[in-house]
């Protein structure tokens, strides 16, 4: 789905300064991140194994920490 994003930029106000709201709202919503995401296709299968890889890294990071935290020095 295409969402049309719009600022109105107000009499007397710097052009500059409308992008820099446009920027910030984009940024704020996510629309490039998304962008970037969908660039490209990706395998079914590829998107599995990097949504696993990163489950592994989170529980390897949350085990790390709390092993760390109960004998540490």
């Amino acid at each position: 789905m295409i969402t049309i994003r719009q600022i109105l930029v107000e009499d007397g106000e710097p052009l500059e300064k409308a992008i820099k709201r446009f920027k910030r709202m984009v940024e704020k919503e996510g629309i490039i991140r998304e962008w970037k995401k969908r660039e490209y296709f990706e395998k079914p299968s590829t998107i599995k194994n990097r949504k696993q890889k990163a489950l592994a890294r989170k529980l390897m990071k949350k085990t790390r920490k709390t092993h760390d935290s109960k004998g540490g020095y």
